[in-house]
């Protein structure tokens, strides 16, 4: 970390629970407040969501050519475990490329990654899988709503047209209750209220609370993540 930015954040939570809005905030925030407040520099995003979608789109192509499909079944239902692994793999492999190309790349520029996770997919093991030049750099926001909350606005952000979007993709009830009503977040906080460690690293967190919603409200957003990114810095130190 230099000394005025954070290098990595990597933001987590339930689905619809708020990341992307934080990230868009993020996006419409003037490089000099986003630097002075929060300490995010000019970024770039690392989401799974992507992977995830282009991985459907593949699978339908196949079946459309008469193939079999690869990753998901018809209904798009995950046929291995590991292919929310294999996502955070990508992750490394786009993050290492950025490093390859410019070895002063975090002069400048924060990375933000983003994933969901929860059920039998954690987010203990999606950070296992995480690189180790993204582990040796990063803090993790994990923004907190309860599984019925994430419900609700889950209905709520869906745009029919657009599931493919960051902002307005959402899940049918049936998969968010598979993967998402349980997650193991609380667990991780009990074992340690300031870090988590993960191969060797201590990974410094905090928790954006929004629950009572603030991610409607740009200035409640600012104050929160304001709040979570100071006690960020403070530790990252």
């Amino acid at each position: 970390m230099n000394g005025t930015n954070f290098p990595i954040l990597i933001i987590t939570g339930r689905p619809a629970a708020g990341k992307s809005e934080v990230i868009d905030f993020l996006k419409k925030t003037s490089s000099k407040e986003r630097l002075e407040r929060f300490h995010i520099a000019d970024f770039e995003e690392l989401d799974d969501f992507l992977y995830v979608w282009e991985s459907f789109e593949i699978d339908d192509i196949l079946s459309r050519n008469g193939k079999p499909r690869v990753w998901s079944d018809e209904k798009y239902w995950f046929k291995d475990h590991f292919t929310w692994n294999l996502y955070i793999e990508r992750i490394g492999l786009e993050y290492r490329k950025k490093l390859a190309r410019n070895p002063k790349y975090h002069d400048t520029m924060t990375t933000l990654v983003e994933f969901a996770r929860g059920g039998d997919n954690g987010i203990y093991e999606a950070l296992t899988y995480m690189h180790e030049e993204i582990l040796k750099r990063a803090a993790l926001i994990y923004i907190r709503v309860s599984y019925e909350e994430s419900l609700r606005k889950n209905h709520r952000r869906a745009r029919k047209g657009q599931e493919d979007s960051i902002l307005y993709h959402s899940l049918p009830d049936e998969k968010m209750e598979f993967y998402y009503k349980t997650n193991d977040w609380e667990k991780l906080e009990k074992k340690d209220p300031n870090y988590i460690e993960v191969k060797g690293f201590k990974i410094p967190y905090a928790s954006f609370e929004n629950e009572p919603e603030k991610t409607l409200d740009p200035m409640l957003i600012g104050k929160e993540l304001e709040r979570v990114m100071t006690t960020l810095w403070e530790m990252k130190k």
